[in-house]
């Protein structure tokens, strides 16, 4: 099997270039809004007890949505946020978080994007590492930032639309800074990928593209908007068409229908697709107008489901999707998809060779760095080098094999990562908070498989001289003041000693099995 040429050439890099060149966030939206501005782009689907908009649904127009984002960035303005400059924006899924994200954009604002089941000491952290130079949150947040410091402001959304209209626009720039996203890696600290504005265009087609998006398309979005796959794989790529964005503050199996049969949504995305089917399953499904959903799942769940299934491969550095589903030819059972247009990837086995069909290897992709690819890891150079081989290729830390027909399959996690409920976990950040008390010589996180979760953190821990007696329940209420909660452990299994693989390293694999054994 050939090998296929290793550095990032010449002509690949002015491809890139002309496929975003004049073209940017405040340029895509703007398009629509001049062409489409009555057409409605946004949708509010208030869930039950849902306090914004008084628990209302509500609609904005391309041309109300852009009118509401110019007076956000006004506000901005008048707190003395400049082009260049960093902005948390925390809240949950919101018009609001849409409307600053966009307003942010225009400015030449980088919105620094964080989950909003941090807690205190996780924000800190964030925005130290971001520099950022303010907080836009929603109210319920605020008691969060009260002891963090080194912030010019913290602001709840909602006051910033009581500005006028910005009306002063800046140069379209496909290569200013546009975001921050944060990933668990295999760090104890998440990493803060940055990407551009480029990226997000390049993104936003090559999705639509895809998927075989268009005009009429309503996309039913309840996956977290701070998450890539939120933000680029479905509201982005449904701008790009000129679609509607029908948006949900969160999942609820009983309020999933009821929005989506109103606004007859076409598409949607359920990751970590266990959790989600197995909440809808507890009700009847009714006839609907989902054209596809990007959900791992069965043909027999698909068919129960009434719904053409469609998967993919990504991750927060990707920011589109190289691996993906052709919407025009089905995939077989429990492929992944085929490489996408225009992406680049290489399967290497140990050796660094190119592994044959049917062999699992590492997964490498190759792209243009701030165009189809990540920027950088913000203000952490030596991760940013640490992720590339010296030919250039991404390192994913993911395996997956091809079969002899080019259908590609997901293998297995070479990084210490647990996905809980479609949250990815760093094992290594759990181990940190646990090794703060000092009442563990040695500990382990490894994920415990779920029924509805996939998989939930659990504890193997080594105790010293100084742990309490009671030191199960202390260290999983330890864990919940320091971490969110998807990342909390959920068991503490006291051991005497660890089993070890190569190099004295914990065989987290044999601890597992020992798990599955208990169960």
């Amino acid at each position: 099997m050939e090998t296929l040429p290793i550095q990032v050439n010449q002509q690949s890099q002015q491809a890139a270039e002309l496929m975003v060149r004049g073209r940017d966030l405040p340029w895509l939206l703007a398009q629509w809004v001049e062409r489409q501005p009555d057409k409605v782009f946004l949708i509010w689907a208030a869930n039950p007890g849902d306090s914004f908009c008084d628990g209302a649904d509500r609609q904005w127009t391309y041309a109300q949505f852009d009118d509401a984002v110019r007076r956000v960035a006004q506000g901005l303005q008048s707190l003395g946020v400049k082009q260049g400059q960093r902005l948390l924006i925390h809240m949950e899924n919101s018009p609001d978080f849409l409307i600053t994200y966009f307003a942010c954009a225009l400015l030449g604002v980088v919105s620094v994007l964080t989950n909003t089941r941090s807690v205190a000491r996780e924000l800190q952290g964030n925005v130290a590492l971001t520099e950022v130079v303010g907080v836009v949150t929603q109210r319920s947040f605020l008691p969060l930032f009260d002891d963090i410091y080194d912030l010019s402001f913290v602001v709840a959304s909602d006051t910033l639309l009581e500005h006028d209209l910005l009306t002063a626009s800046r140069p379209v720039n496909p290569h200013c800074d546009l975001r921050v996203q944060f990933t668990s890696g295999t760090t104890a600290e998440p990493k803060a990928v940055l990407s551009t504005h480029a990226n997000a265009i390049y993104a936003a087609q090559q999705t639509a593209l895809g998927y075989g998006l268009n005009n009429s398309d309503i996309c039913q979005v309840f996956v977290p908007l701070f998450h890539t796959n939120g933000l680029s794989t479905l509201v982005t790529s449904t701008l790009w068409v000129g679609g509607t964005v029908l948006l949900q503050r969160k999942f609820s199996a009983s309020y999933f229908w009821p929005p989506a049969l109103k606004y007859d949504a076409t598409w949607t995305c359920l990751p970590g697709g266990a959790f989600f089917i197995q909440a809808l399953r507890q009700y009847p499904v009714p006839e609907h107008q989902f054209r596809f959903w990007i959900v791992n799942c069965s043909s027999e769940l698909a068919e129960h489901f009434g719904i053409t299934r469609r998967e993919h491969w990504g991750m927060t550095e990707m920011i589109t999707l190289p691996i993906l589903h052709d919407p025009h030819h089905p995939c077989p059972e429990g492929s992944i998809g085929r490489l996408a247009a225009g992406i680049e990837i290489a399967i290497s086995n140990e050796q660094g060779k190119p592994c044959l069909p049917g062999e699992v290897g590492a997964l490498l992709v190759r792209g243009i760095r701030g165009v189809t690819l990540f920027k950088e890891y913000l203000n952490n150079p030596e991760a940013t080098a640490n992720s590339f081989d010296k030919d250039g290729w991404f390192i994913t830390g993911d395996r997956v094999y091809a079969d002899a027909e080019g259908y590609l399959f997901f293998a297995d996690r070479e990084k210490d990562l647990l996905r809980v409920g479609g949250e990815n976990v760093a094992a290594s950040e759990i181990e940190a908070v646990i090794y703060q008390t000092g009442w563990v010589s040695e500990c382990a996180v490894v994920g415990q498989q779920h029924p509805m979760l996939d998989e939930v953190p659990v504890a193997f821990v080594k105790v010293n001289k100084h742990a309490p007696g009671d030191i199960k329940n202390r260290l999983i209420d330890h864990c919940r003041k320091n971490l969110a909660d998807f990342k909390v452990i959920r068991a503490v299994h006291i051991v005497e000693g660890f089993p070890r693989a190569a190099l004295q390293k914990i065989a987290k694999y044999q601890l597992c099995e020992q798990l599955v054994k208990t169960q």
